[in-house]
């Protein structure tokens, strides 16, 4: 993969923009596409999500970090239409989405994928392409009797998705089965299907769960390119590693709540981010009388989110 220096200026330019966004959670951003305020899901006697503010500020990669049930995708449900708060506002470039369907956030410009991948596995490779493109005429069934109405539509979607499957060098695989394709491939066709509506913004869960090493490295250069061509990015992950890497701010959610925000570095050594992923004692070791000592080396590390 080429070095980060391929994706300096859009990556500059982000830690530019966030360079004066306060270290702390709910800060708001020169120029947020995302806002949200006061939102709130419950499940019973439990309170899966209870987000006072939080903002993403556009054009940039924000990751979305937690401990294991820390809420991350069930926020990510909430965003983008798939679940319904009990109650709170969010907007997407100004416009509320409350009560939007999750078709109708997808055409606005807001797309995401899932932690386990939706290709339908009984389509070809370009089938699953097509299926992203909006607005197809041919869905209609008194047009679909007529292909003079829709070819030329067809032909333009179909020269689109062969661009982008040759973009995630997919395109060998144009005519299999999505079934019959690795996990990490099938990361790639998700990706590569919900830029056939030309979003704004993506929305990634857990973007390598599942994925071989062989992969890792063309996803996390796919996810700068999604940076580099304008787009923002929003994306939960559990690997440390790539988050530092890729990740221009960072946002940390512990049992529903934002308890943290700000650069990878900062958010990293973070005594409460530390204290949400390994315990308030992760950092305590007994003598042999069984009384607790402190010790001056913080760990860090983090498990996958259930939520």
């Amino acid at each position: 993969m080429p070095a980060d220096t391929t994706y300096g200026s859009r990556k500059e330019a982000a830690v530019a923009a966030l360079a004066g966004a306060e270290n702390r959670p709910g800060s708001p951003k020169p120029d947020a596409i995302v806002v949200v305020d006061g939102i709130t899901r419950r499940f019973g006697g439990l309170t899966a999500v209870n987000v006072e503010h939080v903002e993403i500020q556009r054009g940039a990669i924000t990751a979305l970090i937690g401990p294991n049930g820390a809420g991350k995708t069930t926020f990510f449900n909430l965003l983008t239409g798939f679940d319904q708060p009990n109650e709170g506002e969010w907007s997407f470039n100004g416009t509320s989405l409350k009560g939007v369907p999750p078709h109708k956030v997808a055409r606005m410009g807001m797309v995401r994928t899932f932690q386990l991948t939706k290709a339908l596995s009984k389509l070809t490779v370009i089938e699953n392409m097509r299926l992203g493109a909006t607005g197809q005429k041919g869905e209609s069934f008194f047009r679909a009797l007529f292909p003079f109405l829709w070819s030329a539509q067809e032909k333009k979607n179909t020269e689109r998705a062969d661009e982008l499957l040759a973009r995630f060098k997919l395109d060998a695989k144009r005519e299999d089965f999505a079934g019959e394709m690795s996990g990490g491939q099938r990361k790639l066709l998700e990706m590569a299907r919900a830029l056939m509506v030309g979003p704004e913004m993506v929305m990634l869960d857990e973007p390598m769960a599942g994925v071989n090493p062989a992969l890792t490295q063309s996803l996390l250069g796919h996810i700068k390119d999604l940076r580099e061509q304008g787009m923002t990015v929003l994306f939960v992950e559990h690997d440390m590693d790539m988050v530092r890497d890729i990740s221009d701010w960072v946002i940390v959610m512990g049992q529903g709540q934002v308890i943290a925000e700000g650069p990878p570095d900062t958010v990293m050594s973070d005594p409460a981010v530390i204290d949400a992923y390994l315990g308030a004692h992760h950092d305590q070791a007994l003598t042999d009388s069984g009384e607790a000592f402190t010790s001056e080396a913080p760990a860090s590390g983090g498990t996958e989110d259930q939520a």
